[in-house]
């Protein structure tokens, strides 16, 4: 039996073993407890002696020596509701953490994002503001290995109905959002405008709450500031050029 999850609850993978070989096997000696779990005799003892400091395990001493057994898995069960109870605590905290975190950041902020992860978890963060504005040729990342992760990015934006304003370079589109399609940007929360033909580039620049992020989809690249003046000087930017069809 597998109780790989036994691990959230701060046991070794030595004490999972030891653990489910006492649990399969019943009330047992340490020689039996060896065999099944190979494990070296008195490494079994140091195991054996953690999991009955933690409640465990018990045992029984006879003329043949001590003989092993499991305690109720409510036991487990208790120490279940011991962590949630932890965790509940800590997510109430999270309010002060954060206020805590804000209080303390700088008033710009600097990151590089590489690699494709690094780029999702960037996305990902986007998706808890109401809108994000896009300058550049978005439609290159549909010639990258992040195609597919983006269709499904685009899904759940409009999903939590992020709203979507796209200054494209001109004479481009994403995937399933034609520059007239009114009636397929209205339902994906998305809206459309294109930029002279002289500013096309390979950087896009996406902007979302105090951030901007500078992107190289080609790259897997991204240089990010955070700051509410950078973020307004680049809002103008976008608003100059901005006009709905």
């Amino acid at each position: 039996m597998l109780l790989k999850n036994l691990e959230e609850l701060g046991l070794t993978k030595g004490q999972i073993k030891v653990y489910s070989a006492i649990l399969e096997l019943g009330m047992s000696s340490l020689h039996k407890i060896q065999e099944k779990t190979g494990l070296e005799r008195r490494g079994i003892y140091d195991v054996i002696g953690k999991l009955i400091e933690k409640g465990l395990v018990t045992y029984t001493e006879e003329r043949g020596g001590k003989t092993f057994q499991c305690t109720h898995p409510n036991k487990i069960k208790e120490e279940i509701e011991k962590k949630r109870a932890v965790l509940s605590e800590l997510e109430n905290q999270v309010p002060q953490i954060t206020a805590l975190f804000e209080s303390a950041k700088p008033s710009v902020r600097a990151e590089v994002y590489r690699g494709t992860e690094a780029l999702k978890a960037l996305h990902d963060e986007a998706l808890e503001h109401k809108a994000c504005y896009w300058i550049g040729g978005n439609s290159s990342v549909e010639k990258t290995q992040l195609k597919i992760w983006f269709k499904h990015w685009m899904q759940r934006r409009v999903q939590k109905k992020c709203m979507m304003y796209d200054l494209v370079d001109y004479g481009t589109s994403l995937e399933g959002l034609k520059p007239n399609d009114v009636k397929a940007h209205k339902k994906n929360y998305y809206k459309y405008c294109s930029l002279p033909r002289e500013l096309a580039s390979p950087m896009v620049i996406f902007i979302f709450g105090n951030k901007v992020a500078q992107i190289l989809w080609s790259e897997s690249f991204a240089f990010v500031i955070e700051s509410e003046k950078v973020k307004d000087s680049f809002m103008k930017y976008f608003q100059y050029f901005w006009k709905e069809p």
